[in-house]
C-alpha cells in the first residue's frame, strides 16, 4: 500500500527551535522567513509562538523562559514537557545554520500548503459551475500560496549605501540626468524626477480629460525612447481601441 507523507522535515524544525533557545539574536534572523504555521509538528508549532510571545515583549529566550511561559499557559504536557526542549537544545551545537534550517521549514510548508491547493483545485474541476468562476478560485488559490515566498526580508542600511552614492554620483556627473524614468513631459519630470522605482501614480481628473491619452503617451515615451518594456492593462478599453487610441 503506497501511503504518502506531506513533505516535512522535523529535524530542521527542531534545529530551528534548538538555535532559537541557545542563541538570544537568531530571533532576528529567522521572523521573516517562518511562521507558525509552518511548523508540521504541532508541538513545534506552539514552542515558536512561545518563542514568539517572549521575542514581542522583549523577555530573554531560553529553556527556562519558554518553559515558565508554556507551564502559565497550560501547554507543559502538549509540548512533551521540560525534557523535549532540552532534547532540542542538545541537537545542534551552535544557531550558526538557523537561516538554512529555517527555509527549509518553510519550503516545506510551501509543498504542503501547494498539495492542498492541488486537491482544492481538483474539487473545483468536478463542481462544474461556471467556468469563469472556477478559473478565477483557482488562480487565487494558486496565488496565495506563492505570496506566501514574496515578503521582503529586513536589509541592512550599509548594504543599500554604496548604490545609494553610485546613484547620486552619477547625477552630479551628469547633470540634467533625473533619478526616474522621464514621461515625455519636461515640467512633469522636474517636479517628479521621473517616475520613480515601486512608485504608484495615479492620474487623475474629471471624464473625457485624456487621461488614457497621457498614460499611453507616458507609456510610449518609455519603450520608444527610453527602451523600457512596458505593459498595459485596461479595464475601460479593448486592445484595438488601445491600440488606435496610441496611434
Amino acid at each position: 500500500m503506497d501511503v504518502r507523507i506531506p513533505p516535512q522535515n522535523l529535524e530542521a524544525e527542531q534545529a530551528v527551535l534548538g538555535g532559537l533557545l541557545i542563541d538570544k539574536d537568531a530571533i532576528i534572523k529567522v521572523t521573516d522567513i517562518v511562521l507558525p504555521s509552518h511548523f508540521y509538528q504541532e508541538q513545534n508549532a506552539t514552542i515558536y509562538r512561545a518563542i514568539l510571545e517572549l521575542y514581542e515583549k522583549r523577555q530573554p529566550v531560553d529553556v527556562l523562559t519558554v518553559s515558565d511561559l508554556l507551564e502559565k499557559q497550560k501547554k507543559t504536557k502538549q509540548v512533551g514537557g521540560a525534557t523535549y526542549l532540552a532534547e532540542l537544545v542538545n541537537k545542534v551545537g551552535t544557531a550558526a545554520n538557523i537561516v538554512s534550517y529555517a527555509q527549509i521549514v518553510r519550503e516545506k510548508a510551501t509543498l504542503r500548503n501547494l498539495i492542498s491547493a492541488g486537491s482544492k483545485i481538483v474539487e473545483l474541476g468536478f463542481a462544474q459551475s461556471d467556468i469563469d468562476e472556477l478559473i478565477d478560485e483557482a488562480e487565487k488559490t494558486l496565488f496565495n500560496v506563492s505570496n506566501q515566498l514574496l515578503k521582503e526580508p529586513f536589509v541592512p542600511v550599509k548594504e543599500i549605501l554604496t548604490s545609494t552614492f553610485d546613484r547620486i554620483d552619477e547625477l552630479h556627473r551628469e547633470k540634467g540626468k533625473l533619478r526616474g524614468l522621464a514621461t515625455g513631459y519636461t515640467d512633469l519630470d522636474q517636479l517628479l524626477g521621473g517616475l520613480q522605482k515601486s512608485d504608484l501614480v495615479v492620474l487623475a481628473a474629471r471624464p473625457s480629460c485624456g487621461k488614457t491619452s497621457l498614460a499611453l503617451d507616458f507609456a510610449r515615451h518609455a519603450a520608444v525612447k527610453n527602451k523600457v518594456p512596458v505593459g498595459i492593462f485596461s479595464l475601460e478599453m479593448s486592445k484595438e481601441q488601445l491600440v488606435d487610441r496610441l496611434i
